[in-house]
């Protein structure tokens, strides 16, 4: 009867695999909601196109090409920056911060319409205190390695 009752009790871990357990989970939730979305707005939303009662967004409209291709440069240049900055002060996570507060202040004032002096301090002291809050509680709090 005890030896039962330990086998139930008793839990054996591949610890070469179970790194992979929640990942697999997140991956088929994230695929299933796909299927729902794809299903439920994008399917309508096609035969609306196909009958002539709506037309896709992205074919006759005028496009801020500055804001969009800016947008892809900003992108590209932050993740490149990010390692360099952060092969200069290696495993304190100031590639994050300091390039982070660049991106994130370069985003602002170009997606900001009417550049007042407010706005642009406003753009400032949020560049400042984001990616600083996100730091320290990333790296400090939670100690998790950031480049």
């Amino acid at each position: 009867m005890e030896s039962g009752l330990s086998s139930l009790l008793s839990v054996s871990i591949d610890f070469e695999t179970s790194h992979l357990f929640f990942p697999h989970i997140i991956h088929w939730l994230m695929g299933g909601l796909f299927a729902v979305i794809l299903v439920f707005n994008v399917a309508p939303f096609l035969a609306a196109v196909r009958r002539g009662e709506r037309t896709l967004p992205i074919l006759g409209e005028s496009m801020d090409k500055f804001r969009f291709f800016g947008t892809l440069v900003l992108i590209v240049v932050y993740f490149y920056l990010m390692s360099v900055v952060g092969n200069l002060f290696p495993y304190t996570g100031y590639g994050f911060l300091f390039v982070s507060m660049a991106f994130l202040f370069l985003m602002s004032l170009m997606y900001m319409h009417t550049r007042t002096k407010r706005k642009v301090i406003t753009a400032a002291i949020n560049a400042l205190v984001a990616p600083s809050l996100a730091w320290f509680i990333l790296a400090k709090l939670f100690q998790i390695t950031l480049p």
